[in-house]
């Protein structure tokens, strides 16, 4: 899929491996993923951030599969930590799943829905 990025001079450049805008062509299929939490099939949730960064990133790359999608396909990901000190192990996580694929991004501080959980992320893919 050949998206267009936009980064116009007016605003400060990315400060991560993210785009400030991207453009689909007419006629995208567009995915929603719904926020993807920590938890294991048998419900466990591993206690370590990178743990749980990792297997939400699993659910993520899983989902996108099943649609005959890929990473190359995000065009949008939200990434709900808890932790402000969580920030760059989650972005370098990102960064090892996604390589140089660049969507745009957003990350917020949050609490989530249970507090066992250090992040949920929810993505927009498209082909």
């Amino acid at each position: 899929m050949k998206t267009q990025s936009y980064a116009p001079d007016s605003v400060p450049s990315p400060i991560g491996s993210y785009s400030l805008g991207l453009e689909l062509p007419a006629g995208s299929r567009i995915l929603f993923i719904s926020g993807q939490i920590p938890e294991t099939l048998n419900g466990e949730i591993p206690q370590a951030f990178e743990d749980q960064c990792n297997l939400v990133w699993d659910h993520i790359l899983s989902i996108l599969r099943s649609a005959n999608l890929s990473a190359t396909n995000l065009v949008k990901v939200t990434t709900f930590l808890t932790r402000r000190d969580d920030a760059e192990a989650n972005s370098r996580i990102r960064r090892e799943r996604l390589g140089s694929h660049a969507p745009a991004l957003t990350v917020v501080i949050a609490q989530t829905l249970d507090p066992r959980w250090l992040l949920e992320i929810e993505a927009l893919a498209a082909d």
